[in-house]
Protein backbone atom coordinates (compact mmCIF):
# COMPACT_ATOMS: atom_id res chain seq x y z
CA UNK A 1 0.00 0.00 0.00
CA UNK A 2 1.01 3.59 -0.47
CA UNK A 3 0.70 4.24 3.22
CA UNK A 4 3.10 1.53 4.06
CA UNK A 5 5.67 3.31 1.58
CA UNK A 6 5.13 6.34 3.41
CA UNK A 7 5.65 4.68 6.77
CA UNK A 8 8.28 2.81 5.58
CA UNK A 9 10.42 6.00 4.34
CA UNK A 10 9.14 8.11 6.68
CA UNK A 11 9.11 6.73 10.03
CA UNK A 12 8.80 9.18 12.33
CA UNK A 13 11.50 7.85 14.42
CA UNK A 14 14.19 8.78 11.58
CA UNK A 15 15.08 12.17 10.64
CA UNK A 16 13.07 12.32 7.61
CA UNK A 17 10.03 14.56 7.12
CA UNK A 18 7.53 14.14 4.69
CA UNK A 19 8.06 16.75 1.56
CA UNK A 20 6.79 16.54 -1.70
CA UNK A 21 6.77 20.12 -2.39
CA UNK A 22 9.58 22.27 -1.60
CA UNK A 23 9.49 26.14 -0.95
CA UNK A 24 9.78 27.24 -4.25
CA UNK A 25 6.78 24.76 -5.33
CA UNK A 26 8.41 22.68 -7.53
CA UNK A 27 8.00 18.71 -7.06
CA UNK A 28 10.84 16.91 -5.16
CA UNK A 29 9.19 13.49 -5.00
CA UNK A 30 7.29 12.65 -7.94
CA UNK A 31 6.59 8.51 -7.12
CA UNK A 32 4.56 10.68 -4.13
CA UNK A 33 2.52 12.84 -5.71
CA UNK A 34 -1.03 12.38 -4.94
CA UNK A 35 -3.79 12.01 -7.07
CA UNK A 36 -5.07 15.68 -7.49
CA UNK A 37 -6.48 17.16 -10.42
CA UNK A 38 -6.03 21.38 -11.62
CA UNK A 39 -9.93 21.43 -10.44
CA UNK A 40 -8.36 19.95 -6.92
CA UNK A 41 -5.72 22.41 -6.53
CA UNK A 42 -7.72 25.42 -7.63
CA UNK A 43 -10.61 24.69 -4.83
CA UNK A 44 -8.05 23.96 -2.41
CA UNK A 45 -6.07 27.51 -3.44
CA UNK A 46 -9.32 29.41 -3.37
CA UNK A 47 -10.15 27.71 0.74
CA UNK A 48 -6.61 28.83 1.78
CA UNK A 49 -7.03 32.29 0.04
CA UNK A 50 -10.43 32.99 1.31
CA UNK A 51 -9.17 31.58 5.16
CA UNK A 52 -6.97 34.49 5.29
CA UNK A 53 -9.09 37.14 3.50
CA UNK A 54 -11.26 36.19 6.64
CA UNK A 55 -8.66 36.10 8.95
CA UNK A 56 -7.35 39.39 7.96
CA UNK A 57 -10.52 41.06 8.00
CA UNK A 58 -10.98 39.80 11.60
CA UNK A 59 -8.03 41.23 12.81
CA UNK A 60 -8.87 44.35 11.67
CA UNK A 61 -12.52 43.83 13.21
CA UNK A 62 -10.90 42.73 16.42
CA UNK A 63 -8.89 45.92 16.67
CA UNK A 64 -12.03 47.88 15.99
CA UNK A 65 -14.07 46.37 18.61
CA UNK A 66 -16.28 45.00 16.39
CA UNK A 67 -15.13 41.34 17.40
CA UNK A 68 -13.70 39.48 20.26
CA UNK A 69 -10.08 37.93 20.82
CA UNK A 70 -9.80 35.06 18.53
CA UNK A 71 -7.04 32.93 17.36
CA UNK A 72 -5.26 33.81 13.91
CA UNK A 73 -4.87 31.06 10.93
CA UNK A 74 -2.15 32.81 9.63
CA UNK A 75 0.65 31.07 7.75
CA UNK A 76 -1.00 27.60 8.34
CA UNK A 77 -3.61 27.55 5.90
CA UNK A 78 -2.14 24.39 4.15
CA UNK A 79 -4.90 22.65 6.69
CA UNK A 80 -7.22 22.41 3.99
CA UNK A 81 -5.41 20.40 2.43
CA UNK A 82 -6.45 17.34 4.86
CA UNK A 83 -10.35 18.53 5.03
CA UNK A 84 -10.32 18.03 1.23
CA UNK A 85 -9.10 14.29 1.88
CA UNK A 86 -11.68 13.73 4.13
CA UNK A 87 -15.61 12.07 3.18
CA UNK A 88 -19.19 13.98 3.80
CA UNK A 89 -20.16 11.52 6.65
CA UNK A 90 -16.35 12.13 8.59
CA UNK A 91 -16.27 13.81 11.51
CA UNK A 92 -13.93 17.35 12.49
CA UNK A 93 -13.10 17.96 16.30
CA UNK A 94 -11.36 21.55 15.80
CA UNK A 95 -9.59 23.03 18.58
CA UNK A 96 -9.34 26.73 18.00
CA UNK A 97 -7.29 27.52 14.72
CA UNK A 98 -8.93 25.53 11.78
CA UNK A 99 -11.45 28.05 10.67
CA UNK A 100 -9.99 28.07 7.06
CA UNK A 101 -10.55 24.09 7.29
CA UNK A 102 -14.08 24.38 8.66
CA UNK A 103 -15.00 26.13 5.68
CA UNK A 104 -14.73 23.12 3.28
CA UNK A 105 -16.46 20.97 5.38
CA UNK A 106 -19.59 23.00 4.75
CA UNK A 107 -19.36 25.42 7.96
CA UNK A 108 -20.92 28.86 7.01
CA UNK A 109 -17.45 31.67 6.69
CA UNK A 110 -20.62 34.05 9.01
CA UNK A 111 -20.56 31.20 11.39
CA UNK A 112 -16.80 32.07 12.58
CA UNK A 113 -17.42 35.86 12.55
CA UNK A 114 -20.28 34.95 14.63
CA UNK A 115 -19.27 32.71 17.09
CA UNK A 116 -16.16 35.45 17.84
CA UNK A 117 -18.46 38.30 18.13
CA UNK A 118 -20.51 36.17 20.82
CA UNK A 119 -23.11 35.39 19.25
CA UNK A 120 -24.02 31.39 20.18
CA UNK A 121 -25.19 30.78 16.99
CA UNK A 122 -22.13 30.53 15.42
CA UNK A 123 -21.79 27.35 16.43
CA UNK A 124 -24.37 25.79 15.25
CA UNK A 125 -23.59 23.80 12.45
CA UNK A 126 -25.84 22.99 9.38
CA UNK A 127 -27.23 19.85 9.42
CA UNK A 128 -25.41 17.74 7.00
CA UNK A 129 -21.75 19.15 8.35
CA UNK A 130 -20.04 16.89 10.83
CA UNK A 131 -18.29 19.73 13.05
CA UNK A 132 -18.02 20.28 16.55
CA UNK A 133 -17.82 23.52 17.97
CA UNK A 134 -14.22 25.27 18.47
CA UNK A 135 -12.75 23.81 21.95
CA UNK A 136 -10.60 26.84 23.39
CA UNK A 137 -9.61 24.49 26.44
CA UNK A 138 -6.07 23.31 25.37
CA UNK A 139 -6.03 19.56 24.69
CA UNK A 140 -9.61 18.85 26.04
CA UNK A 141 -11.54 17.97 22.60
CA UNK A 142 -9.15 14.67 21.43
CA UNK A 143 -10.50 12.81 23.60
CA UNK A 144 -14.38 13.65 21.85
CA UNK A 145 -12.90 12.72 18.45
CA UNK A 146 -11.82 9.69 20.22
CA UNK A 147 -15.09 8.79 21.67
CA UNK A 148 -16.85 9.35 17.93
CA UNK A 149 -14.49 7.30 16.31
CA UNK A 150 -14.95 4.10 18.96
CA UNK A 151 -18.78 4.71 18.34
CA UNK A 152 -18.52 4.86 14.69
CA UNK A 153 -16.87 1.17 15.32
CA UNK A 154 -19.40 -0.08 17.28
CA UNK A 155 -22.32 0.72 14.97
CA UNK A 156 -20.38 -0.33 11.61
CA UNK A 157 -20.31 2.73 10.00
CA UNK A 158 -17.30 3.74 7.70
CA UNK A 159 -16.91 6.64 9.09
CA UNK A 160 -13.66 8.63 10.73
CA UNK A 161 -12.80 11.55 13.00
CA UNK A 162 -10.11 13.77 12.62
CA UNK A 163 -9.18 15.52 15.89
CA UNK A 164 -6.82 18.88 15.09
CA UNK A 165 -4.56 20.46 17.76
CA UNK A 166 -1.24 22.43 18.51
CA UNK A 167 1.95 21.06 19.80
CA UNK A 168 1.08 22.39 23.45
CA UNK A 169 -1.65 20.52 23.82
CA UNK A 170 0.70 17.26 23.51
CA UNK A 171 1.52 18.30 27.18
CA UNK A 172 -2.26 18.02 28.14
CA UNK A 173 -3.20 15.06 30.71
CA UNK A 174 -6.18 14.34 27.94
CA UNK A 175 -4.27 14.46 25.30
CA UNK A 176 -2.59 10.80 26.55
CA UNK A 177 -5.26 9.60 27.54
CA UNK A 178 -7.21 9.98 24.07
CA UNK A 179 -4.21 8.77 22.59
CA UNK A 180 -4.01 5.55 24.72
CA UNK A 181 -8.28 5.14 24.80
CA UNK A 182 -7.63 5.10 20.62
CA UNK A 183 -4.22 2.83 20.58
CA UNK A 184 -6.35 0.16 22.73
CA UNK A 185 -9.93 0.27 21.03
CA UNK A 186 -8.36 0.96 17.94
CA UNK A 187 -10.64 3.70 17.22
CA UNK A 188 -11.13 5.42 13.91
CA UNK A 189 -9.70 8.34 14.63
CA UNK A 190 -6.71 10.81 13.32
CA UNK A 191 -4.81 13.13 15.52
CA UNK A 192 -3.52 16.02 13.25
CA UNK A 193 -0.81 17.88 15.55
CA UNK A 194 -0.25 21.69 13.58
CA UNK A 195 2.89 22.34 15.64
CA UNK A 196 3.78 25.70 14.74
CA UNK A 197 6.43 25.66 17.09
CA UNK A 198 4.93 28.25 19.50
CA UNK A 199 2.32 27.29 22.35
CA UNK A 200 1.80 31.06 22.80
CA UNK A 201 5.03 32.04 24.49
CA UNK A 202 6.71 28.36 25.14
CA UNK A 203 8.88 26.87 21.97
CA UNK A 204 8.74 23.70 21.33
CA UNK A 205 12.00 23.12 22.54
CA UNK A 206 10.70 23.31 25.88
CA UNK A 207 7.59 21.58 25.50
CA UNK A 208 8.64 18.05 25.32
CA UNK A 209 12.46 16.22 25.34
CA UNK A 210 11.20 13.95 22.09
CA UNK A 211 12.86 14.28 19.33
CA UNK A 212 9.41 14.77 16.87
CA UNK A 213 6.04 14.59 18.24
CA UNK A 214 4.45 12.14 15.94
CA UNK A 215 6.74 9.36 17.84
CA UNK A 216 4.42 9.78 20.89
CA UNK A 217 2.04 7.67 18.45
CA UNK A 218 4.66 4.37 18.64
CA UNK A 219 4.14 4.53 23.34
CA UNK A 220 0.35 4.12 22.10
CA UNK A 221 0.55 1.48 19.39
CA UNK A 222 -0.35 2.89 16.39
CA UNK A 223 1.80 4.90 13.68
CA UNK A 224 2.65 8.44 13.49
CA UNK A 225 4.81 10.44 10.28
CA UNK A 226 5.97 13.94 10.74
CA UNK A 227 5.85 16.23 7.76
CA UNK A 228 6.34 19.34 6.28
CA UNK A 229 2.59 21.05 6.98
CA UNK A 230 2.72 23.54 4.63
CA UNK A 231 3.31 21.35 1.54
CA UNK A 232 -0.46 20.67 0.55
CA UNK A 233 0.82 17.74 -0.89
CA UNK A 234 2.29 16.28 2.09
CA UNK A 235 -0.84 17.34 4.01
CA UNK A 236 -3.63 15.57 1.60
CA UNK A 237 -1.26 12.66 0.92
CA UNK A 238 -0.29 12.03 4.66
CA UNK A 239 -4.24 12.87 5.87
CA UNK A 240 -5.33 11.10 2.98
CA UNK A 241 -3.65 7.20 3.87
CA UNK A 242 -4.25 7.76 7.28
CA UNK A 243 -8.16 8.41 6.45
CA UNK A 244 -8.33 5.41 4.33
CA UNK A 245 -6.59 3.04 6.89
CA UNK A 246 -8.73 4.26 9.82
CA UNK A 247 -11.80 3.82 7.17
CA UNK A 248 -10.37 0.32 6.47
CA UNK A 249 -10.24 -0.89 10.10
CA UNK A 250 -6.47 0.02 10.43
CA UNK A 251 -7.04 2.04 13.62
CA UNK A 252 -6.01 5.63 14.98
CA UNK A 253 -2.68 7.76 13.47
CA UNK A 254 -1.14 10.51 14.33
CA UNK A 255 0.06 13.38 11.66
CA UNK A 256 2.54 16.03 12.92
CA UNK A 257 2.23 18.69 10.79
CA UNK A 258 5.15 21.44 11.02
CA UNK A 259 3.79 24.90 10.41
CA UNK A 260 4.34 27.99 11.42
CA UNK A 261 2.13 31.05 12.64
CA UNK A 262 3.08 34.02 11.33
CA UNK A 263 0.78 36.25 13.65
CA UNK A 264 -0.24 36.30 17.57
CA UNK A 265 -0.86 33.03 19.26
CA UNK A 266 -4.39 35.17 19.63
CA UNK A 267 -5.39 38.63 19.34
CA UNK A 268 -4.53 39.59 22.91
CA UNK A 269 -1.19 38.22 22.52
CA UNK A 270 2.21 40.04 21.23
CA UNK A 271 4.71 37.63 19.50
CA UNK A 272 7.39 40.40 19.54
CA UNK A 273 7.82 39.77 23.49
CA UNK A 274 9.48 36.44 22.55
CA UNK A 275 10.07 35.61 18.56
CA UNK A 276 13.31 36.57 17.12
CA UNK A 277 11.76 38.64 13.45
CA UNK A 278 14.45 36.62 11.79
CA UNK A 279 12.21 33.57 12.66
CA UNK A 280 9.17 34.65 11.30
CA UNK A 281 10.97 35.81 7.72
CA UNK A 282 12.29 32.46 7.47
CA UNK A 283 9.30 30.99 8.00
CA UNK A 284 7.23 33.28 5.21
CA UNK A 285 9.71 32.02 2.58
CA UNK A 286 7.69 28.83 3.08
CA UNK A 287 4.43 30.50 3.13
CA UNK A 288 1.70 27.51 2.12
CA UNK A 289 -0.21 29.86 0.13
CA UNK A 290 2.87 31.02 -1.53
CA UNK A 291 4.02 27.74 -2.27
CA UNK A 292 1.14 26.63 -4.20
CA UNK A 293 0.63 29.47 -5.99
CA UNK A 294 3.71 29.38 -7.45
CA UNK A 295 3.34 25.49 -7.87
CA UNK A 296 0.08 26.78 -10.51
CA UNK A 297 2.03 29.09 -12.24
CA UNK A 298 5.09 26.75 -13.17
CA UNK A 299 2.46 24.07 -14.22
CA UNK A 300 0.66 26.75 -16.84
CA UNK A 301 -2.77 26.85 -15.11
CA UNK A 302 -2.58 29.97 -13.16
CA UNK A 303 -1.30 33.94 -13.32
CA UNK A 304 -2.04 37.39 -12.00
CA UNK A 305 -5.45 37.62 -13.61
CA UNK A 306 -7.14 34.76 -11.99
CA UNK A 307 -4.67 35.82 -8.77
CA UNK A 308 -6.90 38.98 -9.15
CA UNK A 309 -9.83 37.94 -9.76
CA UNK A 310 -9.76 35.44 -7.49
CA UNK A 311 -8.71 37.91 -4.63
CA UNK A 312 -11.71 40.54 -5.60
CA UNK A 313 -14.09 37.31 -5.22
CA UNK A 314 -12.86 36.40 -1.59
CA UNK A 315 -12.60 39.97 -0.73
CA UNK A 316 -16.64 40.59 -1.39
CA UNK A 317 -17.58 36.85 0.17
CA UNK A 318 -16.18 38.16 3.57
CA UNK A 319 -17.69 41.19 3.28
CA UNK A 320 -21.05 39.92 2.85
CA UNK A 321 -20.36 37.15 5.43
CA UNK A 322 -19.23 40.21 8.37
CA UNK A 323 -22.24 41.87 6.89
CA UNK A 324 -24.61 39.29 7.74
CA UNK A 325 -23.06 38.58 10.67
CA UNK A 326 -23.23 41.90 12.06
CA UNK A 327 -27.23 41.87 11.59
CA UNK A 328 -27.83 38.38 13.07
CA UNK A 329 -29.67 39.00 16.01
CA UNK A 330 -28.16 38.05 19.55
CA UNK A 331 -28.95 34.24 20.57
CA UNK A 332 -31.66 33.19 22.80
CA UNK A 333 -31.59 31.05 25.61
CA UNK A 334 -32.76 28.10 23.33
CA UNK A 335 -29.39 29.03 21.25
CA UNK A 336 -27.42 28.60 23.98
CA UNK A 337 -28.79 25.13 25.32
CA UNK A 338 -30.22 23.03 22.46
CA UNK A 339 -27.40 22.27 20.10
CA UNK A 340 -24.94 20.94 22.75
CA UNK A 341 -26.82 17.72 23.85
CA UNK A 342 -29.56 15.49 22.55
CA UNK A 343 -31.04 15.70 26.24
CA UNK A 344 -30.68 18.21 28.53
CA UNK A 345 -28.64 17.37 32.40
CA UNK A 346 -31.58 18.09 35.18
CA UNK A 347 -29.21 20.45 36.08
CA UNK A 348 -28.89 22.67 32.59
CA UNK A 349 -32.54 22.21 32.12
CA UNK A 350 -32.97 23.93 35.69
CA UNK A 351 -30.41 26.56 34.62
CA UNK A 352 -32.41 26.98 31.29
CA UNK A 353 -35.92 27.37 32.88
CA UNK A 354 -34.40 30.09 35.10
CA UNK A 355 -32.65 32.16 32.24
CA UNK A 356 -35.31 31.80 30.27
CA UNK A 357 -37.54 33.21 32.89
CA UNK A 358 -34.73 36.23 33.52
CA UNK A 359 -35.11 36.32 29.61
CA UNK A 360 -39.04 37.19 29.65
CA UNK A 361 -38.73 39.93 32.39
CA UNK A 362 -36.15 41.68 31.23
CA UNK A 363 -38.73 41.47 28.09
CA UNK A 364 -41.31 42.92 29.45
CA UNK A 365 -39.48 45.77 31.58
CA UNK A 366 -38.23 46.91 27.98
CA UNK A 367 -41.65 46.55 26.48
CA UNK A 368 -43.48 48.92 29.35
Amino acid sequence: MFFTMLYDKFDSLKEQQLQIMDKDGKIIRKDLMPKLSNDDLKKIYYYMVLGRAADQKAMNLQRQGRMGTFAPVYGQEAQVASAYALQQGDWVVPAFREHALTLVRGMPLKNFYLYYMGNEIGSVVPEDTRILPVSVPVGSHPIHAVGIAWASKIKKEKTVAITYLGDGATSEGEFHEAMNFAGVMKAPVIFYCQNNHWAISVPRSIQTASKTIAQKAVAYGFPGIQIDGNDIFAVYAATKEAVDRARNGGGPYFIEAVTYRFGPHTTADDPTKYRDEKEVEYWKQRCPVMRLRKYMANLGIWDDKQEKKLLEKVDKEVEKAVEESEKTPIATVDNVFDYTFAQLTPQLAEQKTYLKKVQDEKKARTQK
